[in-house]
């Protein structure tokens, strides 16, 4: 990977949206491939080591997971996923951590001036000393990635290793991965080996194999091969995210309202004093209020 230059192209709580006229960045992508994922947690323990993230206690939940989610402590959690698929039981591991959205719900739903940001180059990262902790991220994520610490009292995430990807190396996890289940680079070649590799799959029966990369969220930086496509559920995907409807009318339609209408009252009370002045005193109480106090 070249060496990436971090300019921001949106931020949240911006009234302007998306920075027009920047530079042409071509976006990144982490490529996932579910079906060569052997689920031997290299990738959380070198997000765990590279992020300096301390030791949270594993439970038990009946599963070979970690943890039963993410944590605002552990960004990268390999889920396994049991099914039961032809008469047998099948694990269908998956890698669950930020999705880097093109329109990230977590940044239209922040109320936090610059407290989550999108670089050019589509990674979306959090700043922790502009956030707020009012966990609003975590309603407007249709992924449920957003955890929030007690600790700091801050929003924690994956941020796809911007320190990283900044001066040119790939993200921790992919560097630890052991299968080739993990790949980095610009978006559009991430693409094209995820279809390549979709068709191997089909060429090989696997029939339903697909590439989730959705457009309800405008796509993501995480593209992810899924030998069920049809059923990314299974996978604890959802099959159409969009960002909730709440967050779009309240950022786009009654945010933007609500400055207009303070600003009209402002133009409205300076308009009031230009035409008529301050406002006087009249009748018994204009007298008394020229009398000196006692």
């Amino acid at each position: 990977m070249s060496v990436q230059n971090l300019e921001i192209r949106r931020s949240s709580a911006s009234l302007i949206g998306g920075l027009t006229g920047m530079r042409r960045v071509p976006k990144v992508a982490k490529y996932i491939d579910t079906t060569t994922c052997i689920g031997c947690k290299a990738c959380e323990l070198a997000c765990q080591e590279w992020n300096d993230l301390p030791n949270v206690h594993t439970e038990l939940f009946g599963s070979y997971q970690t943890l039963p989610t993410l944590h605002a402590e552990f960004w990268n959690l390999i889920r396994f996923n049991e099914r039961d698929f032809d008469g047998g039981l099948v694990w269908l591991m998956r890698k669950d951590q930020c999705m880097h959205c093109e329109e990230p719900g977590c940044l239209e739903a922040c109320p936090a001036p610059g407290a989550i940001v999108q670089y050019a180059n589509g990674i979306v990262d959090v700043n922790p000393d502009a956030c707020i902790g009012c966990g609003y991220c975590e309603t407007g994520c249709p992924f449920d990635v957003p955890r929030f610490s007690k600790t700091t009292e801050k929003m924690a995430k994956c941020t796809l290793c911007v320190d990283r990807v900044s001066v040119g190396l790939e993200p921790a996890c992919i560097k630890a991965c052991p299968t080739g289940c993990l790949h980095f680079g610009t978006k559009d070649d991430m693409v094209a080996l995820g279809k390549q590799r979709v068709a191997q799959l089909q060429a090989n029966g696997v029939k339903e194999a697909a590439l989730y990369d959705p457009q309800g969220v405008g796509g993501t930086g995480v593209i992810t091969v899924l030998a069920h496509g049809d059923q990314p559920e299974w996978y604890g995907l959802p099959k159409d995210p969009h960002v909730p409807w709440g967050v779009k009318l309240w950022k786009k339609v009654i945010r933007p309202l609500g400055g207009i209408a303070i600003f009209g009252a402002v133009i409205g009370a300076f308009g009031h004093y230009m035409n008529h002045g301050r406002k006087g005193v009249r009748g018994v109480d204009a007298e008394n209020a020229n009398l000196p106090e006692a």
